[in-house]
């Protein structure tokens, strides 16, 4: 069994899985799909990916285009993230806001992030194995993205900017303003 935490963003979820702890260590059903769609709504996840980073490493603000949209749900296995979900739905009454959640191997928690929104992270520990759910596959040519640092997002990703560690094709997205292959908030995206 799961507790679900809804955000100040629409059908953007905080999952905290039951841990059953003693001596030994610890016990935890980190994936349930009948718990998973009763509780958020029925998906199928298709592929599972694994990241593993240094501190001061920040991957984003990415996401997929159109038909090949995905939503995530994110989890850390062992270190300490922030995790960041942004609403880059026009029309949407939360467009440009974002959801922070910190994820860590102690903590547990899970991340939903829905169609519709771009994603992020940024490590906070000396090192981090991330790993997240896609109910689409990978697309190279529907690859899509925002600055991480669009003073309009007014995202703290909770590290100095000295020590931010980002790819070459990272430091050169557009902000939000000027970025391309946005979602329409009338389209059912999981509908396509």
């Amino acid at each position: 069994m799961i507790n679900i935490i809804e955000t100040e963003i629409p059908g953007v979820f905080i999952l905290e899985p039951r841990v059953i702890g003693d001596e030994r260590g610890y016990f935890m059903e980190s994936w349930s799909q009948r718990d998973f769609d009763a509780a958020v709504r029925p998906i199928r996840f298709v592929q599972d990916n694994e990241s593993k980073s240094r501190y001061g490493v920040l991957r984003g603000l990415h996401f997929q285009q159109g038909k090949y949209a995905q939503s995530k749900l994110v989890r850390v296995v062992s270190g300490r993230v922030l995790d960041i979900a942004v609403d880059i739905r026009v029309g949407s009454p939360t467009f440009g806001r974002h959801v922070a959640c910190e994820l860590s191997g102690e903590n547990h928690r899970q991340f939903f992030v829905p169609r519709g929104f771009a994603h992020g992270f940024s490590v906070l520990s000396a090192e981090a194995v991330f790993q997240y759910k896609c109910d689409n596959p990978y697309m190279p040519s529907a690859e899509g993205a925002i600055a991480w640092n669009d003073p309009a997002l007014g995202i703290d990703w909770g590290l100095p900017e000295a020590d931010i560690i980002l790819s070459e094709k990272d430091r050169h997205h557009l902000p939000l303003s000027r970025a391309e292959g946005l979602f329409d908030y009338q389209t059912d995206y999981y509908a396509l």
